[in-house]
């Protein structure tokens, strides 16, 4: 694992196809439409003194320092990453990715002369989320963690993490939209995860960030950027549009990995089968075939039973199981939902009360 996988991308062209909720994706730019007397509209309206923006702070100096002190650089055998200090104990929250297989770690605060050691606590790969805890927790400044359920476009963001090694980096940008569902594609030692509700920002998150905090303008960790966009032609990431983890799931999820060493409760849905995509006749993905049910779940109390394929999940169409993640992504654990399945070659449609994916 280097430092290039310690941020994952996710093709540009299908970003808009894995985002599910947070409103929608604006391609091209609006040409000015000229006005009756053939005058651009755009110019018209500069003829009308507008309201001046607020301005922001000349620098955001104080909220690094207030926050530098509480993000790590994590270094593994095989790559490295960020983190960020949760308690006095020590306890630090990671992406999932940045642990990978590794149990054993050092990690160094910027303007530390010596990195310390650390060992895993725990990893929960389905919301990419791992918690770490260093050795010697002496001087460890647990971050001030804000509530990201507050957070809204065009609030002003900074991540602040390692990029590449360079420890103690900061990029500024804006919250771009919330509630975003993205999928992060499988790496070397960490399986691939759809992220629930994730926060997409404009500040760079580049290879090094994974793990790092986003942090709000007044100091308060409100995500951990995990996931950059790629580019669709192949040549890198896509420029500003990251991915953030919410700070509430991240607090709640390492809580629960520091209490009881694993996690008791996703809060997140999950139909109750063993699933595999099936491939039609032309080789493409064609829906997502149910190789088992599980006792006493959503999907066998609706009637559903191996070798069915499931085609749609309320409304959106699920051609592999990667599709069948982000339409579950969307919903709640309760939630009653339409699933369309294909079955000795008829459709029907089944409801399914959806259960909770199950912890670690």
């Amino acid at each position: 694992m280097t430092t290039t996988q310690r941020v994952r991308r996710a093709g540009l062209a299908t970003v808009a196809a894995l985002v599910i909720g947070g409103g929608g994706f604006a391609i091209g730019a609006a040409a000015a439409e000229p006005s009756a007397s053939g005058t651009p509209a755009a110019a018209t309206a500069t003829q009308s003194p507008a309201t001046p923006a607020t301005p922001g702070p000349a620098s955001y100096a104080s909220v690094v320092r207030q926050v530098l002190p509480s993000v790590v650089l994590i270094r593994t055998e095989n790559g490295l990453g960020s983190g960020v200090v949760l308690d006095r104990s020590g306890n630090i929250v990671t992406n999932a990715h940045v642990a990978g297989d590794a149990t054993k770690f050092q990690v160094q605060v910027a303007g530390d002369t010596a990195p310390r050691s650390a060992k895993l606590v725990g990893t929960y790969p389905p919301d990419d989320l791992a918690v770490i805890r260093a050795e010697d927790p002496s001087g460890l400044q647990p971050a001030t963690f804000g509530d990201s359920a507050k957070v809204q476009a065009g609030d002003v963001v900074l991540a602040i993490g390692n990029p590449l090694g360079l420890s103690g980096s900061v990029t500024q940008g804006i919250i771009s939209a919330t509630d975003r569902a993205v999928t992060e594609p499988a790496t070397d030692g960490s399986p691939a995860a759809t992220l629930p509700g994730a926060i997409q920002t404009s500040a760079p998150i580049n290879p090094g960030n994974s793990g790092g905090a986003l942090v709000s303008a007044s100091g308060q960790v409100v995500g951990i950027p995990t996931l950059a966009a790629g580019s669709p032609q192949g040549g890198g990431q896509a420029q500003g549009i990251g991915f953030a983890i919410p700070s509430n799931l991240a607090r709640d999820i390492a809580a629960q990995i520091i209490d009881t060493g694993h996690v008791t409760n996703s809060h997140r849905a999950a139909i109750g089968a063993e699933v595999a995509t099936v491939l039609g006749p032309d080789g493409t993905a064609g829906g997502v075939g149910v190789v088992a049910v599980t006792s006493g779940e959503g999907a066998e109390r609706a009637g559903l039973r191996a070798g069915d394929v499931i085609t749609a999940v309320a409304g959106a169409q699920t051609t592999d199981t990667t599709a069948l993640s982000q339409a579950l992504a969307a919903a709640k654990p309760g939630d009653k939902v339409t699933v369309t399945i294909s079955r000795d070659g008829q459709d029907r449609n089944v409801q399914v009360t959806l259960g909770e994916l199950p912890g670690s």
